[in-house]
């Protein structure tokens, strides 16, 4: 077989191998891996407690040196869509019962946990200050 009619029988099983790769199981762009119950039972074993949904309400709500609170761009209460404040950007609500996407995504779930922390906090949050946040958040009902 020539390198040529190698590439050519490559490319004819490309569709093939894709639609295999498919079917089999390939990951799903934003699949749910998880759930804000899970990201709570998480934290919560992280921290060494359960999270505090009154501290959880502080926290989201308070600045802590900085310009911007959680509130600041996620609303008080985070039950309808929010904006960025720097960028204006529409977020969607944050609290699961009003959002059935929010923290179903576990690689979501910590960049945003991790760039929003830096913003308000100009740190990491803790797993006690996350636990408590997705208390507070969980808590939240129509």
């Amino acid at each position: 077989m020539t390198p040529h009619s190698r590439r050519v029988a490559a490319v004819r099983a490309l569709p093939w191998a894709l639609s295999l790769w498919l079917v089999a199981g390939a990951p799903a762009a934003g699949a749910a891996d998880t759930s804000a119950a899970q990201q709570l039972q998480h934290w919560s074993a992280q921290a060494g407690r359960p999270g505090d949904a009154a501290a959880g309400r502080v926290f989201f709500t308070s600045r802590h040196g900085g310009e911007w609170s959680c509130a600041s761009c996620h609303g008080n209460p985070p039950t309808a869509n929010g904006r960025h404040e720097g960028t204006g950007k529409t977020i969607a609500p944050l609290a699961p019962a009003f959002n059935p996407k929010s923290f179903t995504d576990t690689a979501k779930v910590d960049k945003w946990f991790r760039r929003n922390c830096r913003d308000v906090l100009e740190r990491e949050c803790s797993a006690k200050e996350k636990a408590d946040v997705m208390a507070f958040l969980q808590g939240l009902k129509p």
